[in-house]
């Protein structure tokens, strides 16, 4: 049975002053996939985004999730999505359980908190403030803070940037096992390995438009298809590689 279309973005289209930051785009999302955007700086995708999420005026087009409008309900959009921003910020001086228990609160529902922070490894935490985390930590807490409502898609916008590869990894374990658990995902990045690893399909972006959209594994196909080369030099191992033996791949406090 064909994977239900859980969004599905039409011609959408924004416009800042005379500049049109994203052009026409039309794609759609499966159910229980993770759908990654690509694109160099400024090819729209934290603005595609923020148009799906509700967050930003769609100028044209429509977006649709769970086949619900999101410029005509926006708010029953917000109860059926989870937001991981670029830069997370959080309140000062409030402890992450009680985070979780205000974010809960404000979606009209409780949250084993205990529960959640250990999904992240981050139970040890539950009394400590945010400022007090390492960028993982951070991360980790973000993504389990936006997921306090059990949303149907969860939006991330660069998650790992800044992160080093031992705690690159470990929120790529994250990540999958957010999906494994019937959630969608939809998430930019800069890191080709990432989308690589991570998503069952991507749509790449460049000044605005979607220049290509497959599958990691068929884009790389199609390129080959067309007599490309690259000089290889095949490594037994990397320096990533050195770092994540030398430094071991369990989450650290």
């Amino acid at each position: 049975m064909p994977a239900k279309i859980i969004i599905e973005a039409n011609k959408l289209i924004k416009r800042y002053d005379s500049k049109t930051v994203v052009n026409g785009i039309t794609f759609s999302v499966k159910s229980g996939e993770i759908f990654g955007i690509l694109g160099p700086n400024g090819a729209g995708k934290t603005t595609t985004l923020e148009m799906i999420e509700a967050m930003r005026p769609i100028d044209g087009g429509t977006a649709t999730i769970d086949g619900v409008e999101v410029t005509k309900h926006p708010w029953n959009i917000k109860k059926i999505i989870g937001v991981q921003p670029q830069t997370p910020s959080f309140q000062d001086k409030t402890r992450l359980s009680e985070l979780l228990e205000m974010f809960a609160a404000m979606y009209g529902g409780a949250v084993d908190t205990k529960k959640l922070l250990e999904k992240v490894g981050l139970l040890d935490k539950a009394k400590s403030y945010t400022d007090q985390l390492s960028g993982g930590q951070l991360q980790r807490f973000s993504i389990v803070a936006a997921l306090v409502h059990n949303p149907k898609v969860l939006f991330l916008d660069e998650p790992t940037t800044g992160l080093d590869p031992q705690a690159r990894r470990n929120l790529w374990s994250l990540i999958e096992s957010v999906r494994d658990e019937g959630v969608t995902i939809v998430m930019t990045t800069h890191y080709m390995e990432e989308a690589e690893l991570l998503c069952d399909r991507v749509a790449i972006m460049d000044r605005g438009k979607i220049v290509a959209l497959d599958s990691p594994k068929q884009l790389i196909k199609d390129l080959l298809s067309k007599g490309f080369k690259k000089k290889v030099h095949v490594e037994q191992a990397n320096l990533e590689d050195v770092f994540i033996n030398l430094t071991g791949k369990q989450l650290r406090a």
